[in-house]
């Protein structure tokens, strides 16, 4: 069952644009367990210039799905949000029944927020974030990374039991940094 935690910065979420959001996401319950409580953060925002971001986030037990879009309609990024998670949970199962298969690995990273805290230094830290390393492959890792749009991710090598990053390379490839332990 999905539920939705739907929050506005510098607008009022009115109960027309609360029902839209979850019907527009509502299209996602078939691809969760029915047991299973699922909780979709969602975030509005409008800027000064009228533009509307829309950001989804649907932490997993063995992902984090996220997904954003800013366009000049707000009900336009939401359309867009909904249908990018949607192509992100198709392609993702197609990559995990196949993975599993092979290996039986179905536990993946998941990122905890942390509280932001503010540090005085030479170097100012403005988020620090805590991580559960999860054994996977680098493959998965590659995927992982992808969904959450980041450019790099920290594992648990499954094979090695060591540390490793994977990041995404200025020409479009991956490079990967195994750790001697």
């Amino acid at each position: 069952m999905l539920k939705y935690n739907v929050r506005g910065e510098n607008i009022e979420v009115t109960d027309a644009l609360r029902d839209y959001v979850e019907k527009r996401l509502k299209k996602l319950e078939k691809y969760f367990e029915l047991n299973q409580d699922v909780i979709a953060h969602v975030n509005l925002k409008v800027y000064r210039d009228h533009s509307a971001k829309v950001e989804v986030t649907i932490p997993l037990p063995y992902l984090v799905l996220r997904a954003e879009e800013t366009t000049d309609d707000m009900y336009r990024s939401i359309d867009f949000v909904s249908e990018k998670l949607e192509r992100q949970i198709r392609k993702y199962k197609t990559r995990v029944n196949r993975k599993s298969r092979e290996k039986g690995l179905n536990d993946f990273f998941v990122e905890e927020p942390v509280e932001e805290e503010k540090k005085s230094s030479e170097f100012d830290i403005v988020r620090n974030k805590r991580v559960n390393l999860k054994p996977m492959d680098p493959e998965e890792a590659i995927l992982q990374m992808d969904m959450l749009e980041h450019d790099f991710f920290v594992f648990q090598d499954a094979e090695t039991n060591g540390t490793s990053i994977v990041y995404r390379r200025n020409d479009g490839r991956y490079g990967l940094i195994e750790t001697d332990e």
